[in-house]
């Protein structure tokens, strides 16, 4: 090797060392992503370098590449730069790193900051486990989960230019393709919002959509909303189900979990007149998923913390399991206030439990075990001492201990009365309550109270005969006219009446004393006709009495000739016969006085 060779490699050492000791004494640049490092394709993004106020050049290179992407000389020493990408594509996804030249010469290279290319497969799922509710200072799963075969899955907390968390991704056996996550431990003050996105090996900076927007509920101290369903805690396939969330607390927000589900999305509260602040959840049309236990929590604009859970919302969808079970009552469809009241439902289908649903009803609906009697699977739903709370319409369903949202066909509604709630009516008949066999009647029920309709019941029949609009009396009463007729004999016209007001119709007063009306008809049975010899005093007896009854039978019943009056009349016209044959004889024999007492 030549002197001068040398010499110049021994400069060139000597050079190379002293600038790499400068360097070591420049701080090592910073680098980042505005928005985020993870980017949707076709939108833009900026990497701002942050160096000293005396770097005079900065340059941005992607890993990899042996030359710069991009470069900056400020005019004036500036401590950060940007570099703006303005579309993003694939050519830009990739680890970047960047650094800077000074007067005592070039720092070193920054941390790396990865940039993906989102939104080119289907987006995953994202939940938390156990649930989306967790306790100040608590720990929770987050499972990111897709059928598409991704090898890996990036979490990501939003908000701020927070690193993000990749795990290799699993398959259990016959699920999805998935990851799991540990987050905590978590705190009230913190905003716990998440997405997760699916990639594969071979292009592992190019991503899937991200998933729907996750946030973590740790509650508060604040008063808890109140959650109810405007169509009533049971659904059926196919019916819209809105939930709502209310509170007396004015908050703006308000957010909706499902236990063992995602969050769903978080309506603006609206405020309302009363003071109070409401949040609508439109869920669409109902499927057997929507079955489940949901909780709404609510939040001020200004603050990370949620309130208090409000108490759980069973939600159960009908019409999912194939039999319709068979609701009765016993002792019948109307009872008197304080009676004893048993509804029963069964079904020959082996079920595990029965629900008893009241119309209207906000509550949640009654559950028993069944039991199995008489080859059925029933339960006996008790209601003593009866009251009118208990009025209503009914339906029963049944279910299963596997799938407890999931519920069968609902029974045949079935209406249940409660009487003796109010002051009895009066009840009277119009002119009188004797009417004669195929006449009408007109019965009155009449009452001071104020009473919208009243009812007529025969006795001996379960259901209402008759119900009528009141009208006002311009003695001041209420009352209602009902036409009764053509009225038979041999049957027992036996009448009682109950007022009610439209707005609670299966709450009735107590019935009114019992009327019964008299049809005036035949009420003598006939007598046998005689076995063996009479004397002409029987038979006068007789021929008075078969008279008396076909003139009352004529009388009641013109031209209209029963088998029996028929019979009466054929043995009258036999015995005259007789009579008169026997006093023919009589007048017309010669005999003697003696040969008559021999005889």
């Amino acid at each position: 090797m030549s002197p001068t060779l040398t010499f110049l490699l021994c400069l060139g050492l000597s050079v190379g060392l002293r600038t790499s000791e400068q360097a070591g004494t420049l701080p090592k640049p910073t680098i980042l992503a505005e928005p985020g490092s993870l980017i949707s394709r076709g939108k833009p993004v900026a990497i701002w370098c942050q160096g000293t106020l005396e770097a005079k050049e900065y340059l941005v290179y992607g890993e990899g590449s042996s030359a710069p992407w991009d470069r900056q000389q400020p005019v004036k020493p500036k401590a950060k730069v940007r570099f703006s990408i303005p579309h993003m594509e694939e050519q830009h996804a990739g680890r970047h790193r960047c650094y800077y030249l000074s007067p005592t010469g070039w720092s070193e290279h920054s941390d790396p900051l990865e940039l993906v290319l989102t939104g080119f497969y289907r987006k995953p799922s994202l939940s938390a486990l156990p649930s989306p509710l967790v306790t100040s200072g608590g720990n929770v799963t987050l499972h990111c989960g897709s059928w598409l075969r991704f090898d890996r899955f990036i979490l990501i907390e939003e908000g701020g230019h927070k690193p993000f968390w990749t795990l290799d991704s699993q398959r259990p056996l016959r699920e999805q393709f998935q990851a799991l996550f540990p987050v905590g431990p978590v705190t009230p003050s913190h905003r716990w919002t998440f997405r997760c996105y699916g990639c594969y090996r071979f292009t592992p900076q190019v991503c899937s959509e991200p998933s729907d927007p996750m946030e973590l509920l740790v509650p508060g101290v604040s008063g808890k909303p109140s959650l109810l369903s405007q169509q009533g805690p049971i659904v059926t396939s196919g019916q819209k189900l809105t939930l709502q969330c209310l509170s007396d607390v004015c908050y703006d927000r308000f957010a909706l979990s499902k236990e063992g589900g995602h969050d769903l999305p978080q309506p603006l509260g609206q405020q309302l007149q009363t003071r109070r602040s409401q949040g609508d959840f439109p869920l669409g049309h109902v499927i057997w998923s929507h079955g489940g236990q949901y909780r709404c929590y609510g939040r001020h604009k200004l603050s990370s913390n949620w309130s208090a859970p409000s108490d759980p919302l069973d939600i159960l969808v009908a019409g999912l399991l194939d039999d319709t079970p068979a609701l009765s009552v016993l002792p019948g469809p109307t009872v008197a206030s304080g009676e004893n009241v048993t509804l029963l439902c069964q079904t020959q289908s082996r079920r595990d439990t029965f629900l008893l649903s009241k119309e209207g009803a906000t509550a949640p609906p009654l559950r028993l075990r069944s039991k199995y009697q008489a080859q059925q699977y029933q339960a006996q739903f008790s209601m003593s001492p009866a009251t009118s709370a208990h009025a209503g319409m009914y339906r029963c369903y049944s279910s299963c201990n596997t799938s407890p949202y999931e519920l069968s066909h609902p029974s045949d509604p079935l209406e249940l009365m409660v009487s003796g709630i109010y002051s009895k009516p009066t009840l009277s008949a119009l002119p009188s309550p004797v009417v004669t066999s195929g006449g009408n009647m007109t019965l009155q029920c009449d009452s001071w109270q104020g009473f919208d309709r009243f009812i007529l019941t025969k006795e001996g029949e379960h259901k209402p005969s008759w119900i009528l609009d009141s009208q006002r009396h311009p003695n001041g009463k209420f009352q209602a006219l009902f036409p009764v007729g053509p009225m038979i004999p041999f049957h027992r016209w036996t009448f009682r009446c109950n007022g009610y007001y439209r707005k609670y119709p299966q709450v009735w007063s107590h019935p009114s004393d019992p009327l019964e009306l008299l049809v005036s008809g035949p009420n003598v049975e006939p007598r046998r006709p005689p076995t063996g010899p009479i004397s002409t005093t029987e038979m006068s007896d007789t021929i008075s009495l078969s008279q008396n009854k076909s003139d009352s039978k004529s009388d009641s019943y013109p031209r209209d000739y029963t088998v029996e009056n028929l019979i009466q009349m054929g043995m009258a016209g036999l015995i005259l016969v007789v009579l008169g044959i026997l006093i023919f004889q009589a007048q017309h024999s010669p005999r003697r006085p003696q040969d008559a007492a021999k005889r």
